[in-house]
């Protein structure tokens, strides 16, 4: 059991890490795609679920490492 919660961890965080470097800071998305980037608007189409999808990630790591250590053995 702890096998696999280890390996769902490592798949979780490779996509957390992915997730979070396809956004871009401060930009917005449609800026790397040649729009305008100054001008402040809300998260719309892909940039908001991206930013929901890590959120998620986020919890799901989270609970996974606290999953995992809870079934760890005791060193003591």
């Amino acid at each position: 059991m702890s096998t696999s919660l280890s390996i769902a961890q490592i798949i979780v965080c490779v996509a957390l890490v992915a997730a979070i470097l396809l956004q871009s800071k401060g930009t917005g998305l449609g800026s790397v795609f040649g729009g305008s980037g100054s001008v402040f608007q809300t998260r719309r189409g892909a940039e908001k679920g991206l930013f929901q999808l890590t959120i998620v990630l986020a919890v799901v790591f989270g609970l996974l490492s606290i999953a995992t250590a809870a079934l760890a053995p005791s060193v003591l």
